[in-house]
């Protein structure tokens, strides 16, 4: 007599209701929620009546009534990237752009803009490198992310990936590097190293034409070998990447862009800008992604909730700053639940 397979029987709990009524509000057919709960083992009358209590829920109709708010707040949103999609895709590159049509043009209207001749009387363009970052700072102690390689979401859990070292050391290990993400020296490091490093600080203006110099904010420092990785995400604020050392590539998707980039949490998305996997993540089909590379004395504008990747093509140093003249506070609204 032939052996049977017996598949162990599966019952529905309070992790498959929470997966069937959201599949139900993401309009997925019921008879292909019903298959995948016969072939996860579920019996047939069981899968039946869950599917059935579910769709004749008031719990459910109520949640209904708020996706139906939802896809309203969505089409708001669709009908920018329409209008989007009226301008030339390029960043565009405007030279010594004034404060005034910088924020009329750019910071309003939430546009990416790349900013060239801003930073020409930075002593750090023609100072910074490996020798004279040791020479300054290399006996301080400064903090990098480390170990990137062996995390996939290392830097949605980047305070796990701290590591406090000599900066000479540091330094060393960038100039050795060749082509890395396992290690980097981010804004989310800056607590430790502003003190340490401020040395360097004196080495940059502050952009008055578009910043206020007189708070406590003096920008962020960026600091790694070619190879580094920052994938796909979005800040709560606007934000200025200067760069100093190197060249970048970056991606950019417009904030309204949110419903189809596969948000998961917080500021996060799996998706991977390195090769975008059109199978898995479909609606990214329709996703209008802007691509520019950011070279030596130029600044480039991120506007708030603009998610955007960036690559290291080379041994880059980047300073970023968020200390606007204008309205920079979009912490109060952001939700508390981070898990979409």
């Amino acid at each position: 007599m032939a052996n049977v397979e017996l598949r162990p029987v599966v019952h529905v709990d309070n992790e498959w209701r929470r997966w069937i009524a959201e599949n139900l509000l993401l309009e997925a057919a019921p008879q292909s929620i019903y298959m995948q709960m016969l072939q996860a083992g579920i019996p047939h009358e069981e899968s039946v009546a869950e599917l059935q209590q579910a769709m004749t829920s008031p719990y459910l109709l109520g949640a209904q009534r708020l996706r139906n708010r939802i896809a309203k707040h969505d089409w708001v949103l669709e009908t920018q990237r329409h209008m989007n999609r009226l301008r030339d895709a390029n960043v565009p590159r405007r030279h010594m752009l004034s404060r005034e049509e910088f924020l009329d043009a750019y910071y309003t209207a939430g546009r990416p803009v790349i900013i060239t001749g801003m930073m020409d009387d930075w002593p750090a363009m023609n100072k910074w490198g490996f020798d004279y970052f040791k020479q300054r700072c290399g006996d301080r102690e400064v903090e990098i992310q480390f170990g990137r390689d062996t995390d996939a979401q290392y830097e949605l859990r980047k305070t796990a990936h701290r590591k406090t070292m000599l900066f000479g050391d540091y330094v060393d290990m960038v100039r050795s590097a060749g082509c890395s993400n396992d290690f980097y020296m981010t804004a989310y490091n800056e607590g430790k190293n502003c003190t340490a490093l401020a040395e360097l600080w004196q080495d940059i203006v502050q952009l008055p034409a578009y910043l206020n110099g007189n708070g406590p904010t003096q920008g962020f420092l960026w600091f790694g070998p070619a190879g580094t990785i920052t994938p796909f995400h979005h800040d709560l604020t606007n934000n200025f990447m200067a760069q100093v050392m190197g060249r970048k590539r970056i991606l950019l998707m417009q904030a309204c862009e949110i419903a189809h980039v596969y948000n998961h949490e917080h500021c996060f998305t799996h998706v991977d800008g390195r090769q975008i996997d059109l199978q898995r993540y479909p609606h990214m089909t329709d996703v209008q992604v802007l691509s520019c590379t950011l070279n030596p004395g130029e600044v480039l504008f991120l506007p708030v909730g603009c998610w955007h990747f960036v690559e290291g093509l080379e041994v880059s140093a980047t300073v970023s700053f968020t200390n606007f003249l204008w309205d920079n506070d979009f912490t109060a609204e952001y939700p508390q639940q981070q898990a979409f």
